[in-house]
């Protein structure tokens, strides 16, 4: 089912700025979702966190979509407690509207016990998303997939826990399961990815965003992200 990463074409969708960018991927997604559910009956999400996707999160939420045949599950999660302004829960719970059933990393507990919780997780997911949100990090990490952690080599579990990085470890999903989505799908903006965005459109492995290996691989972006100073049209 995977391509292999050097056959794999990302599709480039440019916009003029961020917002552009977010109110774009919205459309992608609600269009996904529609016809997801057309075809299927239902749809299964993965969204990313961070601040880039928030305002595609508010533009989701007043886009034409089936929430009632909808489950979201988030693509990674700090190991933090219930309510922590780290947590990526409390942005998809803000920006989504309520009707949305989004499927919790289970992230608190004792340490001991976070593999099990990934395992749990795991098994509770589709088999294959319609649909993985994926940003992209300064230096080219994807989910909680940074250069150099361990956990670029899990290809045994769909979900697993990553070493420390900026202060938290992590439960993110793992190459496999964002490898059987329908679509990965990319948002990115800001001169500061630009120099990622241009490895990941190379198909250059030095960075984990160019290992994903998704049949259906799509790029929403800002200029900026090109290497634009300017995001004029």
């Amino acid at each position: 089912m995977d391509a292999p990463v050097d056959a794999v074409t990302v599709r480039l969708e440019a916009l003029p700025d961020a917002l552009a960018a977010a109110r774009r991927g919205a459309e992608v997604i609600a269009a996904e979702a529609r016809a997801a559910v057309d075809q299927r009956g239902g749809c299964a999400i993965a969204l990313s966190g961070g601040t880039t996707p928030l305002p595609m999160f508010a533009a989701l939420a007043e886009a034409d979509v089936p929430w009632d045949a909808l489950g979201i599950w988030q693509v990674d999660e700090r190991i933090a407690p219930l309510g922590d302004e780290d947590r990526t829960l409390g942005y998809l719970q803000a920006a989504l509207p309520r009707a949305a059933r989004i499927h919790e990393m289970p992230v608190q507990g004792d340490a001991e016990g976070l593999d099990a919780r990934a395992a749990t997780y795991a098994a509770g997911m589709p088999a294959r998303f319609d649909v993985v949100h994926l940003g992209m990090g300064d230096d080219g990490h994807i989910a909680s997939l940074v250069p150099g952690d361990p956990v670029l080599a899990v290809h045994d579990r769909d979900v697993a826990i990553t070493g420390m990085y900026a202060g938290r470890r992590r439960m993110t999903l793992t190459y496999p399961a964002i490898d059987r989505a329908r679509l990965a799908f990319f948002l990115v903006t800001g001169q500061s990815k630009a120099p990622a965005m241009q490895k990941l459109l190379a198909r250059d492995t030095s960075i984990p965003a160019a290992r994903v290996r998704a049949a259906d691989q799509r790029a929403i972006v800002d200029r900026a992200a090109l290497g634009y100073a300017s995001a004029v049209g």
